[in-house]
């Protein structure tokens, strides 16, 4: 463990923990009722708690690589991110969900420039994403930027096949978000449906959620 995070521990339980300690304790005693199931990328770069400034308690967080979601059908086999949606969905009854991706994401570009000696359980995952390929153009930036947000919105539809999903937001009682955090920036575009394209925070409506296919 490098030395950075063991200060960070002593920062944590002097500084931190103190200032919070009657919220930490009541997420003790009256449980978790977070609104937001929050479904990121595991880069290291990606912190939602910091860039959304979320309390604790305030989000539900599943990260891995590429903000993937996996078909909702698992024929039987273990897997962590459906059981997470589920969990959040039907028992914590989240009010949202967000699918967040990134500027300057390895695994979509992956998509594009496989890297070699890797496992077979990761290039089968970044297929998860395979849809958002764009085909026929040379891979640059802007191509490259295009496909991250065609992958995110293939992971809320692939989200509307789990059926206490679709459930709950065809019933109103949840909503899917599409955000695109670009890290050079520190700015989080989030997906208008309406206007079809991703938009600055700061102009985004209140209203501007996925009710289902994106």
């Amino acid at each position: 463990m490098t030395q950075e995070l063991l200060q960070g521990l002593t920062r944590f339980k002097s500084e931190y923990f103190p200032r919070h300690r009657e919220q930490f304790h009541r997420l003790v005693s009256e449980g978790q009722k977070p609104p937001t199931l929050f479904i990121g990328c595991a880069d290291s770069r990606v912190v939602p708690d910091l860039f959304t400034g979320a309390p604790p308690g305030g989000m539900f967080v599943v990260r891995n690589v590429g903000n993937m979601v996996p078909p909702a059908d698992q024929k039987g086999g273990l897997h962590g991110v459906a059981a997470a949606i589920e969990y959040a969905v039907d028992i914590l009854e989240v009010e949202e969900i967000i699918v967040c991706g990134h500027s300057h994401c390895g695994a979509i570009r992956a998509l594009y420039e496989p890297p070699s000696g890797v496992s077979r359980n990761l290039l089968d995952w970044l297929e998860l994403a395979g849809e958002a390929r764009i085909e026929g153009e040379e891979v640059g930036p802007d191509m490259l930027r295009r496909t991250e947000r065609r992958a995110i919105l293939l992971q809320l539809d692939r989200l509307m096949d789990f059926p206490s999903v679709r459930r709950r937001v065809e019933a109103g009682e949840m909503t899917l978000q599409g955000w695109h955090y670009m890290i050079e920036d520190g700015e989080v575009l989030i997906f208008d449906p309406e206007a079809g394209q991703f938009r600055p925070h700061e102009e985004s409506r209140d209203d501007a959620d996925v009710p289902g296919s994106a």
